[in-house]
């Protein structure tokens, strides 16, 4: 496995992390790719549809169990990353969650709604990035990633909103929503520039990679995604794969977009 560049994937066991999952077993580069999932059950079954649908790829595949709004999850998912590989080459920090969708079908509360978002996209991610860090450190070409949204504030209000405008009064009557969502993707942003000052005398490359709208399951509503024209989620796999190759290392430090790169 010496010669394999080892990236480790979050939440690869559904939408856009499955399809960069696919990228790289497929690649005629060679890497070994952990994929987490919150679920071994459901990890596991895409293991097995990945092997199915990638019957002549040589790049080798493991899983792990990862909970990013559980420590004790994330220090067993590094002991066994440890103790099995020894180091990553790349840490895609793809796994996110919204709870948006159950806040509008009154089956959560608009704080937890919030609170929620943060504590696994925000939170969580910046707890499972300081706890690999020493593995991410020992590769000699380390490179870290953090997935964004449709969540550059300065844009937001040209063409960023996917509901339609709304009329007076209150409470105002939605069938979708995205803001806590979006809320802690933006502070993702922040979090990635943050880790880039951190990493800057340990050469690690870091960035945000914007996929654009893609079909996924976030939120349980993939039919939503389409009805609103996302594409599929291959095309952000082939973005982060094309990123981990190093297509754009001149954009370091930078949100990432398939069309170059985005303004904050």
């Amino acid at each position: 496995m010496a010669s394999r560049k080892i990236v480790l994937i979050t939440g690869g066991n559904s939408g856009l992390g499955y399809e960069a999952v696919k990228a790289f077993i497929e690649s005629e580069r060679p890497y070994h790719v952990i994929m987490s999932s919150r679920s071994l059950e459901k990890g596991k079954a895409a293991s097995d549809k990945l092997r199915q649908e990638c019957p002549n790829a040589t790049n080798t595949l493991d899983l792990i169990q990862l909970d990013l709004a559980s420590d004790e999850s994330i220090d067993q998912a590094f002991g066994q990353v440890q103790s099995e590989v020894g180091y990553i080459d790349t840490l895609i920090n793809n796994a996110g969650a919204t709870f948006d969708i159950e806040y509008i079908r009154g089956k959560t509360s608009l704080r937890e709604c919030f609170t929620k978002s943060y504590n696994v996209n925000v939170a969580g991610t910046h707890v499972l990035t300081a706890t690999f860090m020493p593995l991410l450190l020992k590769s000699s070409d380390p490179r870290l990633i953090f997935v964004t949204g449709l969540s550059h504030i300065n844009q937001a209000g040209e063409k960023y909103f996917p509901t339609p405008p709304l009329p007076a009064g209150w409470p105002k009557k939605l069938d979708f929503e995205t803001i806590g969502y979006r809320c802690s993707k933006t502070a993702l942003n922040m979090l990635m520039l943050d880790w880039n000052h951190k990493l800057q005398a340990d050469g690690v490359k870091v960035w945000c990679v914007g996929p654009g709208m893609l079909v996924t399951n976030l939120g349980g509503v993939p039919e939503l995604a389409v009805q609103m024209g996302a594409k599929h989620p291959s095309i952000g796999g082939q973005l982060l794969k094309k990123v981990v190759e190093g297509e754009r290392d001149d954009s370091v430090g930078k949100i990432v977009v398939a069309a170059g790169v985005n303004p904050w």
